[in-house]
């Protein structure tokens, strides 16, 4: 028996669980869709506004009906009792079978069963009792004529009846049908009457409300089921409505994504004259101005980039002339005299630095058309690190910086090594440069999905807004400041570009006068993007500013912004925000 037991609750939990995964799965469509279409919110909306309007009109009418059928039997209730109380009275009068309290019993039994069955429409029931205060010693027994007797008759009526006998007397009770063994409404009018000989005696008559309660039991059945009709009706008229409307929108929306992916002759048919076609025109002329517009910024844009290639790769010959004859001035300076010298250390610096930026704009132009590619490996970040902090140790030897790493472990990532070097390098130098010679402090890190390289220094910092800006071309925090160590304006572009290509994030804070830090972000695998950054942006050793919100942080990157918004995770919409 226990095991039987056992097995029904074990059923019983099994379909509940069940059923709560239905209805969870259920709700979640429904919000769905809910979030999804206009025309489904439109629909449901109104449905639900129609439901409440009927159900709040079909209240107030049921109420209005329930109450008139109500009056309308109290009233011919109490006609039907007036001319009962007269039969009932006119029948002792008119008997000389008064005599004994016999023969008056048998009297009042006919003259009730009598009154009971005979003339008007509808079921009653008659009770003839005792008064309340009734001192007679002539005694005629209590006499009902059915199954409802003296005990449905409320006490509170029996007081009413004998407080005023001369005005009818009505109330509504409940009682048991006695053919159907069901509750029903019932009007109750007492009234009194005098058998000769006997005192006042009070008669009760008890009309049944079926009738009444089954008029009641239809209309209830036709305003439920029409009004479920109506709401249902209402639904569909909604939705044919809200279609005309939406699908002409949606049609636009399929328009734009397919002018957003880059198919420029996309058009909307507008239909008719009204607005939506007016819409649709209007839209047309929208996307054959941006499709216009487009083309030329494209057509300028391969100008461009054609210019700066070929600029490029043409240069290199003359330079290479000039690298030579300046190489050859440089090599002899010691037997010019100081002013001349001066000059031939001039030209073979800025010479060096002409050459940098030649090979930036080469890179650039590279990006630009697309034609940059990766070459990737399983490669340890440490040891990247490691190649572009002794490369820029000589910067640090100059500015009498000091640089630390912290690695907590092997950081293996796929990636290109040379790109990611030249990131490294790029963000190093650009720290060394602006830290005043003050440390700077490097970090590595992984989690599953990522490898992240920090690196902070202490010295000018960004200000509000910044934090985008060093990612654009050739932009300079402070023009009137100097490069001292020949910087072209180009590194963190190409470092940004560099990180894209890899699908990670190459982000910047900093704050006046603390320092600041950049964070690169790569997948550790092609391919899986990036889940949350291992490192912190903002470091972890600095206490919340004390700034306006809306000044705290660079438009780039949020405050403390360690995981990337899945909306704009590959379509950055500012320099330095994650891919």
């Amino acid at each position: 028996m226990s095991d039987h037991r056992a097995q029904g609750a074990r059923a019983v939990r099994a379909f509940l669980g069940r059923s709560r995964r239905y209805a969870a799965r259920w709700a979640r469509t429904a919000a769905h869709l809910w979030r999804a279409s206009l025309q489904f919110r439109v629909v449901s909306t109104t449905m639900l506004l129609g439901l409440v309007v009927v159900m709040l009109l079909g209240s107030y009418l049921f109420s209005s009906i329930s109450d008139g059928l109500e009056q309308d039997r109290i009233e011919s209730a109490q006609l039907e009792t007036s001319r009962l109380t007269t039969e009932v009275q006119a029948t002792f009068d008119e008997s000389d079978r008064t005599s004994s309290e016999a023969d008056l019993n048998v009297l009042a039994s006919q003259a009730i069963k009598s009154a009971a069955s005979a003339g008007g429409d509808n079921e009653r029931y008659l009770v003839l009792t005792r008064g309340l205060e009734n001192t007679s010693t002539t005694t005629v027994r209590t006499i009902s004529s059915g199954e409802i007797g003296l005990s449905v008759v409320p006490q509170a009526l029996r007081e009413a009846v004998r407080d005023d006998p001369r005005r009818q007397q009505v109330m509504l009770i409940g009682i048991t049908d006695p053919q159907t063994d069901n509750n029903v409404p019932a009007v109750i009018v007492g009234s009194q009457v005098e058998p000769p000989l006997a005192g006042r005696y009070d008669m009760y008559v008890v009309f049944p409300m079926q009738r009444e309660q089954a008029t009641l039991d239809l209309i209830t059945r036709t305003f439920l089921i029409g009004g479920l009709a109506l709401v249902f009706l209402v639904g569909v008229i909604a939705w044919v409505v809200t279609r005309q409307v939406v699908s002409p929108v949606r049609r636009a929306a399929v328009v734009a994504e397919r002018l957003a992916s880059g198919r420029l002759n996309e058009r909307m048919r507008p239909r008719g004259e009204d607005d939506l076609a007016r819409l649709a025109k209007s839209f047309n002329e929208m996307a054959d101005s941006l499709q216009t517009q487009i083309r030329q910024l494209e057509g300028l844009s391969r100008v461009q980039q054609r210019f700066v290639s070929d600029v490029s790769h043409e240069l290199r010959t003359p330079l290479t002339t000039i690298r030579m004859a300046a190489d050859l001035i440089h090599d002899s300076r010691t037997g010019f005299d100081p002013a001349v010298s001066r000059s031939a250390e001039l030209l073979h610096n800025e010479l060096d630095r002409f050459e940098e930026l030649l090979a930036d704009l080469l890179e650039i132009s590279r990006f630009d058309a697309g034609a940059a590619a990766l070459d990737s490996e399983v490669t340890d970040l440490r040891a990247t690190v490691a190649r572009a902090v002794q490369s820029a140790q000589p910067i640090a030897d100059r500015w009498g910086s000091t640089i630390t790493v912290t690695a907590d472990g092997p950081c293996e990532a796929e990636i290109d090594a040379r790109r990611v070097e030249r990131i490294l390098r790029n963000l190093v130098v650009n720290a060394l440069e602006h830290g005043e010679g003050r440390p700077v402090e490097i970090a590595v890190a992984v989690n599953e999905t990522a490898a992240a390289v920090t690196v902070r220094d202490h010295g000018v910092g960004l200000r509000p807004g910044e934090g985008a800006l060093v990612f654009n071309r050739f932009w300079r925090a402070d023009p009137a400041r100097a490069r001292t160590t020949g910087g072209t304006g180009l590194g963190l572009a190409i470092s940004l570009e560099d990180a894209r290509l890899h699908d990670g994030w190459l982000q910047a804070w900093g704050e006046p006068g603390v320092g600041s830090c950049f964070r690169l972000t790569l997948p550790r695998r092609a391919g899986v993007p990036i889940v949350e950054a291992p490192l912190p942006l903002r470091p972890d050793d600095l206490a919340e500013p004390v700034v306006p919100p809306h000044l705290a942080v660079s438009p780039a990157v949020p405050h403390g912004a360690d995981h990337e918004p899945a909306s704009t995770r590959h379509t950055p919409t500012a320099p330095g925000l994650p891919r």
